[in-house]
């Protein structure tokens, strides 16, 4: 069994890489050369290259990892020859011609109701007086509205943008289902979970999770780097 040492880490909507940095700093404490993708998240297609590219200039294997819009970029990225494993944190596990619209179009009853606010010029913003509670409600409130108010813009091609080869088909993934998300429902993550025959942990932690539980979100990738 060899220990993967590098690992990649891509981050979701509405926000940017800088939010993996507690990730980071426990992963590069136990020695793991981490790298940090910035996805314009303007579509599918040029996030998928951004991934593409960092993956281009490993050493070695690497475990990818994906938080939320993330998800569906490493399902499409996730094929390189460099990545070993996949990780998924609160993540869409996107199947072959599905993308996050296809995803969230039909949401369960009761289900909680992501704030996205209407698109305006091909992008999209959450609600910022709702960004605490949905998003990031086990942050502090001054930690969230910082958040709230430095939102990436997410286009709406990236939303729509479809997986054609899904990674998790063919590489060992790993997901992390955050138990108490406002943005994807806890039972839609098991399900995209188990479809993708991921080894799973729950935590407790909102959507934000990766902010707010770096240690079990690391503790994860670490479990995946064993591959």
């Amino acid at each position: 069994m060899t220990t993967i040492r590098n690992i990649v880490l891509v981050h979701g909507g509405f926000v940017d890489g800088s939010g993996w940095q507690g990730v980071y700093d426990e992963l590069t404490r136990h020695g793991f050369r981490v790298h940090v993708v910035q996805n314009p998240t303007l579509s599918l297609e040029g996030d998928v290259a951004a991934t593409r590219q960092v993956l281009d200039a490993l050493d070695g294997p690497a475990v990818l990892v994906g938080h939320s819009y993330g998800g569906v970029v490493i399902s499409q990225a996730g094929t390189h020859p460099n990545v070993a494993a996949l990780a998924y944190i609160a993540a869409f596990a996107a199947d072959k011609g599905e993308s996050v619209n296809t995803l969230i179009a039909d949401p369960p009853p009761g289900a909680p109701v992501p704030p996205i606010l209407p698109p305006v010029n091909g992008f999209l913003f959450l609600d910022r007086d709702k960004f605490h509670g949905s998003f990031a409600a086990d942050l502090p409130g001054q930690v969230a509205a910082f958040m709230a108010d430095s939102q990436v813009p997410w286009g709406v091609d990236a939303l729509g943008g479809t997986v054609t080869e899904p990674a998790w088909r063919t590489k060992p993934s790993w997901y992390l289902v955050a138990t108490e998300d406002r943005m994807i429902p806890p039972p839609a993550q098991r399900t995209m979970a188990e479809r993708a025959g991921a080894t799973v942990v729950e935590v407790v932690g909102s959507h934000a999770v990766y902010l707010s539980r770096p240690d079990a979100v690391a503790d994860l990738i670490e479990q995946a780097s064993q591959a």
